[in-house]
């Protein structure tokens, strides 16, 4: 079994045509000026490692971060959290957050999520499944059944649901690929935080 760290899992998905955020993966602390200038404020800077799976619980996400100096405090502050293996810093970016995703099942094989995202996720609960493969008319259907029709955002989110059925046909061996936030805004849904485990 092989686990995908976030900036491994967010490459992958780049180039299977997924629109990622603009994302640095820095270990060091002379690195983050150089990625700063590449990503602009404001900033999300994100713990990363590969035995860490919950970072909001562990305090690993610190957003809105406007300076150099806040900058160099949050990266200090994730780096002592256990497993960390370097920090993930990213363009802070607006819009609703979903949740996408991928599931092996003993009954089903591979089964698509979507849902509610981003931090709302453990207390909202709201998802709905479907078993691979999905056409248009099925991934439209649950979509319906978690937000109210949107023409763009349909668009948006349906696109991404048929790319991830490609994924099933095309890698087999994934055994769980979690997208939160899926961050939709208008007619573009931008991936900000990936893992995936692959058998």
């Amino acid at each position: 079994m092989k686990i995908f760290a976030e900036k491994e899992a967010e490459n992958f998905l780049k180039k299977e045509g997924f629109e990622i955020i603009n994302t640095i993966f820095v270990r060091k602390k002379n690195e983050i000026e150089k990625a700063i200038e590449k990503i602009g404020f404001p900033l999300v800077m994100k713990v990363s490692g590969r035995k860490i799976l919950h970072k909001n619980e562990l305090g690993g996400v610190k957003v809105g971060i406007k300076d150099y100096e806040q900058a160099v405090k949050a990266f200090n502050s994730l780096l002592k959290i256990r497993n960390s293996e370097g920090v993930v810093i990213q363009k802070q970016i607006h819009g609703k957050e979903f949740l996408l995703g991928i599931k092996k099942t003993p009954e089903f094989k591979q089964v698509i999520a979507f849902g509610i995202g981003g931090t709302k996720v453990e207390k909202i609960r709201k998802v709905a499944f479907r078993v691979c493969p999905l056409n248009e008319k099925e991934a439209i259907d649950m979509i319906l059944e978690i937000i109210k029709k949107d023409e763009m955002e349909l668009n948006a989110i349906k696109k991404n649901i048929m790319k991830l059925c490609n994924l099933v046909k095309k890698y087999p061996s994934i055994n769980e690929l979690d997208i939160n936030p899926l961050i939709v805004e208008k007619n573009k849904a931008i991936v900000v935080d990936a893992r995936m485990v692959s058998d």
